[in-house]
């Protein structure tokens, strides 16, 4: 082991991951986790889900990826440890009368046996584990040998990477703590997922699409967590500071001329197969 990755085995992420879990039950991740519901859908289609397959959606948030996968006739089990998002989830599954299994589970210790799914999916959310390496080896501990992990992940140069090193330059994150971006790498999911996994990664844009850049701000700045912890933490004088750099990257990335927001965020789609 380094010296780099014995100070990173050795950080107490318990303390930033209560944080986290108080930030997404918060707000209503779900007003924004449902514009997103298109990124499931092609997720489903990039590991070629089967209807005899089960599988496991991990910080699955309201839903997008088991929705999608249910849609495909799928065995799915969705977990989450926000409660309330879940709820989320089975509000949805009820309305279109999919059959799902919702489960409260930390990501980074699931209650599943070794290789006991076919499948497992993520969606912009286990990127967001505290302590990325042990979320990394339980998701290859529940994938059967042949089975297949399907991430979409916020790459460091997107739009919400750009989000992110804002934030963190107003609210810097606790020591030992990475990036969630780091997702959105290749070399990093190397690191992380070792030999035994073949990645297979592919570029995507999600196109972000609001009524105007004050209306993301609105919608992020009271349901999306980060954000909303972030501006809720700070005083009246840096929470201005930190809304005028996010309105300023904003109008830098936004390519609509009708006062409306229409802004592409890159993010990776990935498909690793597990091989032993």
């Amino acid at each position: 082991m380094t010296s780099s990755a014995a100070v990173l085995h050795a950080v107490d992420f318990s303390p930033l991951k209560r944080r986290q879990q108080a930030a997404w039950g918060a707000g209503d991740y779900a007003v924004v986790g449902t514009t997103l519901q298109i990124v499931g859908e092609m997720l489903c289609e990039a590991v070629d889900l089967r209807s005899n397959q089960r599988v496991l959606d991990v910080a699955a948030g309201n839903g997008n990826a088991t929705l999608a996968a249910a849609r495909r006739f799928a065995d799915v089990v969705s977990t989450d440890y926000v409660p309330a998002l879940l709820d989320r989830g089975r509000e949805r599954a009820r309305a279109e009368r999919l059959s799902v299994t919702f489960q409260e589970a930390d990501a980074e210790d699931l209650p599943f046996q070794d290789k006991s799914f076919d499948v497992v999916l993520s969606t912009f959310g286990v990127m967001f584990t505290p302590d990325q390496a042990k979320a990394a080896r339980e998701l290859m501990r529940v994938t059967r040998i042949g089975g297949k992990i399907g991430l979409a992940n916020w790459t460091p140069e997107s739009f919400i990477g750009r989000v992110f090193r804002t934030l963190g330059r107003h609210l810097p994150p606790p020591p030992g703590a990475a990036s969630p971006a780091l997702w959105g790498s290749k070399p990093h999911l190397e690191t992380l997922f070792g030999p035994a996994a073949v990645i297979a990664p592919t570029r995507r844009r999600f196109v972000f699409r609001y009524r105007s850049p004050d209306h993301w701000m609105e919608v992020f700045g009271r349901y999306y967590g980060p954000i909303a912890t972030a501006l809720a933490a700070l005083d009246p004088a840096e929470r201005r500071a930190l809304e005028d750099d996010l309105r300023a990257l904003l109008d830098t990335l936004n390519i609509a001329q009708d006062g409306t927001l229409v802004l592409p965020g890159e993010y990776l789609e990935v498909v690793i197969t597990r091989q032993r």
